[in-house]
């Protein structure tokens, strides 16, 4: 699906060529290439991938970039928190228990690209497509069942690895908002529904909301830094299946361990069944999965149920959020009833049904 783009290209290229040779202390120009994929533009952060060739004290370097610039016009969240996932990256980054790319440099002064920005080195390998789903076709769908048994694995280990980090001591105490945890997801994934049907109404998200909040957890949670879009299609691999880099902070917040094996569980769900697909050989099983997360993590998993529902109804929402922005776009026609019937919407209400909603 083309998206309409949102930046003069070339202008782009000249700004941050110049905010380059301060950065890298040039001798003179820095040239840069064509900015490439995964895209100039996107739905939530805008990710250029560019080689800058410079000269600095006489000795000449070429080295690939990846920027990643904070959405402006058309934000997919209602709040990007671009700081937040520089703050965690960089913080993950100085640990090195979590693989992240390399984070280099923050700009805040928006003149340069239009908005705040960090540059971070490229990591080359493969991540798990999302269009088409990867148990559709894709790199994923023809390699070996024990390959994608590794790349399960390689999200499920991120997920334990990270929940066992202590935020605190990482510097990760501003997460800490009132109410941190489910009450506060809950309360931003209500706001942003209710921001939705200013113009789509999304009847499955309504319903899957009332059922969390009439089956809140009763145990107590331990809280944990959550990644958020925790799944295997944002960890880059190599071609043996073996964990690279974990990608995408946009979602990072503090919450149960729950939140992020139920999502990937839920994404994962998606991508086969939602799709009317069968799930590959070698993806391990629910069960194995939960035994294998609480192995590594020394974690119990607890309403890992309802969690399923709640990413559900994130999912939902986000779905909604698209389809005003293709609308918006003329992408899709006004009357569309994407917000309200699409893979999501039809997992989430069997989801629901085998909770007995």
């Amino acid at each position: 699906m083309p998206i309409p783009a949102q930046r003069d290209v070339e202008q782009s290229r000249k700004s941050l060529a110049t905010w380059f040779a301060g950065v890298l202390s040039a001798d003179g120009d820095v040239e840069l290439s064509e900015f490439r994929g995964p895209g100039a533009t996107g739905f939530s952060n805008e990710t250029l991938i560019v080689d800058a060739t410079w000269t600095s004290a006489g000795e000449q370097s070429t080295h690939t970039f990846v920027v990643r610039v904070a959405p402006t016009g058309y934000a997919l969240f209602p709040d990007a928190a671009f700081d937040v996932q520089h703050r965690v990256l960089t913080a993950l980054g100085r640990d090195g228990t979590i693989p992240v790319p390399t984070v280099r440099w923050y700009e805040t002064d928006p003149s340069v690209m239009g908005a705040p920005f960090f540059v971070m080195d490229e990591v080359v390998g493969q991540v798990p497509p999302d269009n088409p789903p990867y148990h559709v076709s894709g790199w994923l769908h023809d390699v070996e069942p024990a390959v994608r048994e590794r790349i399960w694995w390689g999200a499920i280990d991120t997920m334990a690895d990270l929940h066992r980090l202590d935020w605190r001591a990482l510097g990760l105490g501003f997460l800490d908002v009132p109410d941190a945890g489910l009450e506060q997801q809950l309360a931003y994934y209500e706001a942003f529904l209710a921001q939705v049907e200013q113009t789509e109404p999304v009847p499955v998200a309504r319903r899957a909301l009332a059922w969390l909040k009439d089956n809140r957890p009763t145990s107590r949670e331990p809280l944990v830094l959550c990644w958020g879009d925790a799944r295997v299609g944002n960890v880059m691999y190599d071609g043996d299946g073996n964990r690279l880099a974990v990608l995408d902070w946009e979602m990072v917040t503090l919450g149960s361990p729950s939140q992020d094996v139920a999502w990937a569980w839920f994404l994962d769900r998606h991508h086969s069944e939602g799709c009317d697909v069968p799930r590959l050989e070698g993806f391990p099983s629910k069960e194995q999965t939960v035994e294998h997360y609480q192995s590594r993590s020394g974690i119990r998993l607890q309403e890992l149920d309802y969690y399923e529902v709640f990413a559900g109804f994130r999912f939902c929402v986000i779905m909604a959020r698209l389809a005003t922005i293709f609308k918006d776009w003329e992408l899709l026609p006004m009357t569309d009833g994407m917000a309200q019937e699409n893979t999501v919407t039809r997992l989430t209400e069997k989801v629901l049904a085998e909770r007995g909603a």
